[in-house]
């Protein structure tokens, strides 16, 4: 997403559905589902399906050159207030950085939009300096872990549906942050929404996208925080006899993430709830709540061992120093060492 909120991916799409188009949109980054999503919104929005036969144009950019691109942006619309221009895979445009002939003096009746993906503008260059000063200078960046079930949220609400926060984050550590394999699973939920019913549980994740709502890395790091050894104990025995549905791999990447979030907190002036949600950037009080029992239970001292207990597993994992004893037995000594 963008760094600022001008061009974030919610102000843009708030401007467009309000009408406020702007004749030139940069569209840029490594995470194309914002990308799409902005470019499908303007065919929608900028002109009716009559007016589309005759005033959107569509170009690849390795099929095309910036001569074409710029003649086409020029023309005027035919029986329409606009034209729509929409070139796709920019970045294999030759010469790109001449689009900023046009960039200078844009056409008023066209509305140019262009898929950059895999990568970005230099935003040094007058190219993108350019396109930010006329219109829209868009880079969608691949969410953080901790920006998933925010998002997952907001998917569904724009569904008109809600979603229990432990089934979201259930979501998020099976699917992990990309976006391209959790939209599939989240249009399945949508389609096996009981009749009358727009609210997904964790029951329904559990159900129709494979993951046990019991026995997933939500509850154990859930357990290891709270320091529920039972429980723990039994979720990795589950992992075990399930490798298939639970690679150890994923486990650690998510245990590393909290307990370097939580270090982070060590450092702050003020420990309290709003002040942890800030320094990591949490949206809701549910999630911030297992930092704040993380506090309670672990010293940072404590926290620090976890963490090269944690690079030590991986590494033990991957056959480092570990001669015959099998994932399963090392999630289990490292559950205990983290515990104890």
């Amino acid at each position: 997403m963008a760094t600022t909120s001008k061009n974030s991916y919610e102000a843009i799409r708030a401007e467009i559905l309000q009408g406020q188009l702007k004749p030139v949109y940069l569209l840029m980054g490594e995470e194309g589902y914002f990308i799409d999503r902005l470019t499908d919104l303007l065919e929608e929005k900028v002109l009716t399906e009559t007016e589309k036969d005759f005033n959107l144009l569509t170009f690849y950019g390795a099929d095309s050159d910036v001569h074409t691109i710029i003649s086409a942006a020029r023309r005027y619309p035919m029986m329409a207030e606009r034209q729509l221009i929409v070139l796709k895979e920019a970045q294999n445009l030759p010469r790109f950085e001449e689009l900023d002939h046009y960039f200078k003096n844009p056409m008023p009746s066209t509305v140019l939009v262009i898929n950059y993906r895999h990568g970005t503008v230099d935003k040094r260059k007058a190219v993108a300096k350019n396109a930010d000063k006329i219109g829209v200078l868009f880079e969608s960046k691949k969410l953080y872990d901790n920006q998933i079930p925010p998002f997952i949220v907001t998917w569904f609400r724009e569904q008109a549906i809600t979603i229990e926060e432990k089934a979201a984050q259930m979501l998020n550590d099976y699917v992990g942050n990309e976006i391209s394999k959790l939209i599939p699973q989240l249009e399945k939920l949508v389609v096996s929404l009981p009749g009358g019913t727009r609210r997904v549980t964790a029951e329904l994740v559990e159900q129709n996208v494979g993951i046990s709502k019991d026995y997933n890395n939500f509850e154990l790091q859930k357990a290891i925080i709270r320091k529920d050894l039972l429980t723990a104990n039994r979720i990795v025995d589950y992992f075990g006899r399930n490798p298939r549905e639970n690679p150890m791999m994923g486990t650690v990447a998510i245990l590393f993430n909290y307990f370097s979030n939580l270090l982070e907190c060590y450092w702050l002036p003020r420990r309290d709830e709003q002040s942890v949600m800030a320094a990591l950037q949490v949206r809701s009080s549910y999630f911030v709540r297992d930092y704040m029992t993380g506090l309670k239970n672990f010293s940072a001292t404590k926290v620090m061992e976890i963490i090269s207990e944690l690079r030590r597993f991986d590494a033990s994992s991957k056959g480092v120093d570990n001669v015959s004893a099998s994932q399963h037995e090392l999630l289990r000594e490292l559950v205990y060492r983290i515990m104890h």
